[in-house]
């Protein structure tokens, strides 16, 4: 006579102590890092007020002379406006932040925890990426009032460009924050912020800016964000050389970061 048991399994329960998975830790690290430039007022500052002042400046002044051609100089400038957008995110602010945190003891410590490096890097470029969709939604809702039409066909590749320019400037951000003191951090991540809005080719295109500029910003990382931005939501095309120069810049700048990142 053969007997027949039934057992049901029940879901083991989580020991008390044990580290949650690793997409919830990198999840709660993303929500860590956008709260913490979303309520700081001078992080504030440099995401948001400065790029929608800008947006302003350009658009209702003529102080900056640029060449629009036949478009609306509100279409003309957006795409600029976001390119400068993501470069205080991705680079100024987060090269400021993480350099602090270092200098505090804040990366080392976070490493040792179940987080670990590769979480902790994780959540730092999500968080980066949370605070540009707040900065996209923002700008964005102030230059549609103004009248901004951009290209419907050209949004998928804006986006596309600017998770690129996104990658480029993160890097370039924890090359930085890895290698030099917090204190030069700050000073130096501010001056290149306000050297590329003058002369990198962010607000004004390369072939705008006056004698050997013209050549220096179509090579730099700045200037090819800001050249592939503009042909994406004007509708004119991501120039090829502008996504080859912001690539190559990707690469080198990742891995640099990579290979001189220090954690204390």
């Amino acid at each position: 006579m053969t007997s027949t048991t039934s057992s049901t399994t029940m879901p083991a329960a989580r020991t008390p102590g044990t580290a949650a998975p690793a997409w919830r830790r990198v999840l709660a690290q993303t929500g860590f890092e956008t709260r913490a430039v979303l309520r700081n007022g001078e992080q504030l500052l440099v995401t948001i007020v400065l790029p929608v002042m800008v947006l302003l400046g350009l658009t209702r002044t003529s102080v900056v002379e640029i060449d629009t051609g036949d478009l609306a100089r509100i279409d003309f400038v957006t795409p600029g406006v976001l390119a400068l957008a993501c470069v205080s995110t991705a680079f100024t602010s987060q090269a400021i932040a993480t350099a602090f945190d270092r200098r505090n003891g804040v990366l080392r410590l976070l490493a040792t925890t179940p987080l670990g490096r590769g979480g902790l890097l994780a959540g730092k470029l999500l968080g980066v990426l949370a605070v540009e969709a707040v900065q996209i939604v923002v700008i964005g809702a102030v230059a549609l009032a103004l009248g901004w039409q951009p290209a419907a066909g050209g949004i998928l590749a804006a986006v596309g460009v600017g998770l690129l320019g996104t990658a480029c400037f993160t890097a370039l951000a924890l090359l930085l924050a890895g290698t030099l003191r917090a204190e030069g951090v700050l000073a130096l991540a501010n001056l290149v912020l306000v050297l590329l809005v003058v002369g990198g080719g962010l607000l004004v295109p390369p072939e705008q800016l006056p004698g050997p500029l013209e050549h220096l910003a179509t090579f730099l990382p700045s200037g090819a964000l800001g050249e592939a931005m503009r042909g994406a939501l004007l509708g004119t095309g991501v120039p090829a050389l502008a996504l080859a120069v912001l690539a190559a810049w990707t690469a080198l700048l990742a891995w640099a970061a990579a290979r001189f990142f220090r954690w204390q």
